[in-house]
């Protein structure tokens, strides 16, 4: 063991340590940016005031704003005001899916584009889960009755696992798609364990515009993923991040004790995203007034992140590794015999831990068939026994069990 892994071995026991003193590790949280410092009112209304920043995205020749807006969130049907404020603050994307709210984000979006009666100052991002070719080309035209509109800037097959929705097929109902004028452009989602083979193929198939997928703070020392994302960054695909939190109970980063003048945690983690000039735009949910106005802020301010604030991000990456669940299910899953669904119930458990969604990770975690839940304590030894994370999947899976059912 080198003494940097030393290091880190000695941080994640001292913080776990103080974890269990103040009792972190048995409470569920909210919303992590509420545990962060904030900035003063005047910085915040200084920031409002700048242009938003953009980039370009990939070989499209469009310029989009760095941060935009995602709607997997309740939003007031008749007046969301988080819609209102992003909108004025120059957050002129928004993301949205069939999905959302099953139809309701997108007939707020709907209204909210009525309100502003400018179709085409907003930029507007919809996606579909459906597997089928024919069912992916049938849900544009279901999203653009929901939407009220003629066209999408960007449609996304939603969350895709299989490499095989990157076949000729699914590119080619892209390119129809886009000639039909119903998408603009066209591009694909994704945050599971096998980003990098996905991000790979995707960079030598063609036909793909865009690629919305899991990237933080906790993902800079993944080689692997650096590549892949260069060969997408060098094809022209537009690189989008979401997840960009990096989430864990916000009681484990509190323990953390993240330091900085300028910034919360949260905005340290966005410009931490931002760092990077692969990257085009980053997706956040922004629930809230206050939120949006930090959110805004961190997109707007020139200033970067300092070297004590990027290592402290990088320790705070190591202290609560064994809380954060990347997804890779093809190591644990494999290894636990199969059968049991270790990455989406730790994925959902986050949701209500992290994210303050218990009743949608509730509705989620419903959807996991019992068998699929937990296994025998053997089978979970060997599947933490190949967690790159060092996650206690035994116990995780108990506290979802718990907690979810």
């Amino acid at each position: 063991m080198t003494k940097r892994d030393e290091s880190h071995q000695s941080e994640r026991r001292q913080f776990l340590k103080r974890a269990a003193y103040t009792g972190a590790l048995g409470v569920a949280g909210t919303s992590s940016i509420a545990n962060a410092a904030t900035l003063s009112d005047d910085s915040l209304v200084v920031a409002q005031r700048q242009p938003m920043p953009t980039r370009t995205l990939g070989r499209t020749g469009v310029d989009v704003p760095i941060l935009h807006l995602g709607t997997s969130q309740s939003l007031d049907p008749t007046y969301d005001k988080v819609m209102h404020r992003c909108y004025k603050s120059g957050v002129t994307w928004f993301d949205t899916a069939l999905s959302y709210g099953w139809g309701a984000s997108h007939k707020a979006i709907a209204n909210f584009i009525e309100q502003i009666g400018d179709r085409k100052s907003l930029w507007l991002t919809s996606k579909s889960g459906d597997r089928d070719v024919d069912g992916l080309v049938a849900d544009v035209d279901k999203a653009l009755t929901e939407l009220n509109t003629d066209y999408l800037d960007l449609y996304l097959m939603h969350g895709v696992r299989d490499a095989r929705m990157l076949d000729k097929e699914y590119i080619r109902a892209g390119d129809r798609l886009r000639k039909s004028g119903k998408t603009t452009f066209f591009g694909f989602s994704c945050h599971n364990g096998n980003v990098v083979e996905l991000l790979n193929k995707a960079a030598k198939v063609g036909g793909i515009d865009a690629i919305l997928f899991r990237y933080n703070f906790r993902r800079y020392g993944d080689r692997d993923l650096n590549l892949a994302i260069d060969a997408c960054h060098k094809a022209g695909i537009g690189m989008l991040a979401m997840k960009t939190m990096g989430s864990v109970p916000p009681e484990l980063e509190t323990v953390a004790n993240f330091q900085s003048k300028d910034f919360t945690l949260a905005q340290a983690k966005l410009k931490s995203v931002w760092a990077d000039d692969r990257i085009a735009s980053v997706v956040s949910e922004m629930d809230s007034v206050r939120v949006t106005k930090e959110n805004v802020a961190a997109a707007k301010t020139q200033k970067p992140l300092t070297v004590g604030e990027a290592h402290q991000l990088n320790r705070l990456a190591a202290m609560t590794a064994q809380y954060s669940c990347e997804g890779c299910s093809h190591f644990c899953e494999q290894a636990a015999g199969g059968g049991v669904a270790i990455a989406d119930s730790l994925r959902f458990l986050m949701y209500y831990e992290s994210y303050g969604k218990r009743a949608h990770a509730r509705d989620l975690y419903k959807g996991i068939p019992e068998g699929q839940r937990d296994a025998p304590q053997a089978a979970l030894a060997a599947a933490a026994a190949v967690c790159p994370q060092g996650i206690d999947i035994a116990q995780r899976l108990a506290q979802a069990q718990s907690r979810l059912a």
